[in-house]
């Protein structure tokens, strides 16, 4: 029986490989997008196994719906994974961004997700009526979300909470057989960097702090890690008859995973201290 999938934010970036990746496998992939534009360049571009849906994870009308996109697309009306990727970035001092955005930060990163995921729950095997049908979930986190570079704050927040939220949740799901795995990525290419910073930074205590770590940033983008080649890892992943908790992909991972996790945090702050003095 074909497999069904339900991945946010599938634009770009890592939400986008893992819909080409799943299409590939033989997946339906209910891909959700904010613009119309979106949807219509990805139903071109992945043919007719791809289904997307105009879905803001902030918008409680369009979450809700996910249930029925469910229920007319997979063959059996149950999911069998969803991919919760939506999210945005806030880069700057944590003196110098606003509540606004911060707030906005969450609700995206943070309470979409878990909008998604509460939603989503039954058609992946907590109705009762789901009998052996068990899905899974694939949270994206990231590497930012356990080191917490500084000058990233509000983001590393937003992506502990996905960490602890993972983590409870999986235990929760056990007896239900609903797998929960926490794909905490690197560095991934993108134009992020080429769009942030200025003006504002300009002239406060944080101005050179913020130019070494844009560079810092688009020195690691030039290694960094394809859409593609992280969807194909989620989609070995989801292959695993017993998943890990947790995977770690990035470029690098000796010295951008395996030594900062390692050492004690007094020497990690002092090694990043000297990066951006």
């Amino acid at each position: 029986m074909t497999k069904t999938a339900v991945i946010t934010g599938t634009s770009t970036g890592v939400g986008h490989g893992a819909a080409k990746a799943l299409i590939a496998a033989g997946y339906r992939v209910i891909a959700t997008v904010r613009r119309t534009a979106d949807a219509e360049r990805l139903k071109r571009e992945l043919g007719e196994n791809l289904h997307p849906v105009l879905c803001d994870v902030t918008n409680p009308e369009q979450v809700a719906m996910l249930p029925d996109h469910v229920k007319s697309v997979s063959e059996n009306g149950w999911l069998d994974v969803l991919i919760n990727n939506a999210g945005i970035e806030l880069i700057g001092p944590a003196e110098l961004q606003s509540m606004e955005d911060i707030r906005a930060l969450f609700e995206t990163n943070v309470f979409g997700l878990m909008a998604v995921t509460k939603a989503l729950l039954p058609v992946l095997g907590t109705d009762p009526n789901a009998k052996d049908h068990k899905g899974r979930i694939v949270n994206i986190s990231s590497i930012g979300g356990v080191l917490a570079l500084p000058l990233l704050s509000s983001y590393a927040a937003t992506k502990h909470a996905v960490e602890g939220y993972s983590h409870s949740l999986r235990r929760e799901l056990r007896k239900l057989g609903i797998k929960v795995i926490i794909v905490g990525p690197g560095a991934i290419k993108s134009a992020i960097w080429s769009k942030h910073l200025p003006k504002m930074y300009e002239g406060t205590a944080y101005e050179t702090s913020m130019a070494k770590i844009k560079a810092m940033m688009q020195s690691a983008e030039r290694t960094a890690a394809t859409e593609d080649s992280i969807g194909a890892y989620i989609r070995t992943l989801l292959e695993a008859r017993s998943p890990k908790a947790r995977y770690v992909f990035t470029p690098g991972r000796l010295q951008n995973w395996t030594i900062p996790t390692s050492l004690p945090h007094g020497w990690v702050d002092g090694l990043v201290g000297k990066m951006l003095d």
